[in-house]
């Protein structure tokens, strides 16, 4: 779906979400000063604290670090300077062209779903990935285990 976007922006704002965990609220506030390295500082977020931390892989970093040069933003200035209305009808674009009915919360919890099946601890996921204050509500992101899964753990952890 990533692929799908036509512009960079889209895509970033897509990333953000999908591979970072952020809410789509937190990314359209995004200003240029929010951004420091591989960080985010995500203002005014859902949990009632002044700000909250968020990070980026090393390649997302460099893409929103070079959009912002390239489209010559200033300190101030909204990254993604659209509305929650054209956000979220963008994502659920590009999920009908894949043929699946997308939110931009699904991006969130595949964020969580990608980094709990790659071995990424319980604990990790909860408190910097998707900055949960309660591990139960993580794991209500995370649902159910299938049995194959199940079995691919156990000899990843034991061995065959």
């Amino acid at each position: 779906m990533i692929y799908n976007t036509q512009t960079l922006r889209d895509r970033l704002m897509v990333e953000l979400q999908a591979r970072c965990g952020l809410r789509i609220g937190e990314s359209l506030k995004i200003k240029v000063s929010d951004v420091s390295d591989r960080k985010l500082v995500l203002k005014e977020p859902k949990s009632g604290k002044e700000s909250e931390m968020a990070f980026m892989p090393e390649q997302i970093a460099k893409r929103l670090h070079d959009y912002i040069q390239h489209e010559s933003l200033s300190p101030e200035d909204r990254i993604f300077p659209i509305c929650y209305s054209t956000a979220r009808a963008l994502i659920r674009r590009l999920g009908a062209k894949l043929n699946v009915v997308l939110t931009p919360h699904d991006l969130r919890r595949y964020s969580a779903t990608y980094a709990s099946r790659n071995g990424v601890p319980l604990e990790i996921v909860s408190k910097v990935i998707l900055r949960h204050q309660d591990l139960k509500t993580t794991q209500a992101y995370l649902g159910r285990v299938a049995e194959s899964e199940a079995i691919r753990w156990m000899d990843v952890l034991h061995g065959r």
